[in-house]
């Protein structure tokens, strides 16, 4: 029997551009890219990841979180931390941050070993980076709370 209380999980691979999103299933066992947000400044951000939160029934945001090759947190993870913070208030849910370590490279290889265009990799890279992030999670690999 699962820990985990069941509902879709929204999975978020923050970027200084753009917000990947990828969501669950209602059963928290297949990881599906759904959308990339263009961030447009924090209160927007939060505003495009609520809507689409309220409109895949989301449970829980899943954030990856940047590490450093030492394995310790540098700005970039602080940033997440704080965002991952404020949405978790503001949307009245649950946040849990996955490592995200290679996880754009890796969607990046997935990517070009499908002979997608470097313009279909620039579209897609970043849902994909966060459905990766959200497989981590699902396997439970990676995971802090908060």
């Amino acid at each position: 029997m699962s820990s985990q209380p069941a509902g879709r999980v929204l999975a978020l691979d923050l970027g200084h551009k753009r917000i990947g999103v990828a969501v669950s299933d209602p059963d928290r066992a297949i990881a599906q890219p759904l959308c990339v947000i263009e961030r447009a400044g924090r209160d927007q951000d939060v505003a495009a990841i609520g809507q689409v939160a309220v409109a895949q029934e989301a449970t829980l945001i899943v954030l990856g979180l940047p590490r450093r090759t030492d394995d310790s947190l540098g700005p970039e993870a602080g940033k997440a931390l704080t965002f991952g913070k404020r949405l978790g208030r503001v949307l009245g849910l649950p946040v849990a941050y996955v490592d995200e370590w290679e996880t754009t490279v890796e969607a990046q290889a997935l990517l070009i070993s499908g002979g997608a265009s470097r313009a279909r990799r620039r579209q897609v890279v970043d849902k994909l980076a966060a459905a990766l992030i959200l497989q981590r999670f699902l396997q439970g690999r990676g995971v802090e709370s908060e």
